[in-house]
């Protein structure tokens, strides 16, 4: 069993995934740096100062040990408030958009470079054109004055 699970973990796939999945968590480690550093605080300026991230509905009641502010939102979901972010909703949505965005962009490329190379490889498969009527005719006709020139 210990052999078969080493054959299965060294086939080119497993690694492939392994290697996408380590790739793509520090990917979405930069989409949400760009979401949230980025492109939140400039929709925020062109909002006139709105921070996505602060717009929550209070469900339930502070406890009476929580001192931060009433509008904070991670430090009130911190204190256990029952909150709906839909600031922080919003955010992630876009994040994703972004993310789904990029990766449409790379499978489109992809995709466009595989169709090329598939293209080239059947153009380099198909027989070449044959030469015009009037080519095989000449041809004919060189050899025909070839053959009577040898035998004069």
């Amino acid at each position: 069993m210990l052999k078969e699970f080493r054959s299965f973990i060294a086939r080119g796939n497993v690694l492939d995934l392994a290697v996408g999945v380590i790739i793509g968590a520090a990917f979405g480690n930069i989409t949400k740096s760009l979401t949230d550093d980025m492109i939140m605080p400039l929709v925020g300026w062109i909002f006139g100062g709105v921070d996505f991230s602060g717009y929550f509905l209070r469900l339930g009641a502070v406890p009476a040990s929580y001192t931060g502010s009433l509008s904070n939102y991670a430090a009130l979901k911190a204190a256990g408030v029952p909150l709906i972010g839909f600031g922080q909703f919003i955010t992630v949505v876009i994040n994703f958009l972004i993310l789904a965005f990029i990766v449409f962009l790379l499978v489109r490329t992809v995709n466009k470079v595989i169709a090329a190379a598939e293209r080239d490889k059947a153009a380099g498969d198909a027989p070449p054109a044959a030469d015009p009527a009037d080519v095989v005719l000449l041809r004919e006709i060189r050899d025909e004055l070839k053959k009577r020139n040898g035998a004069a």
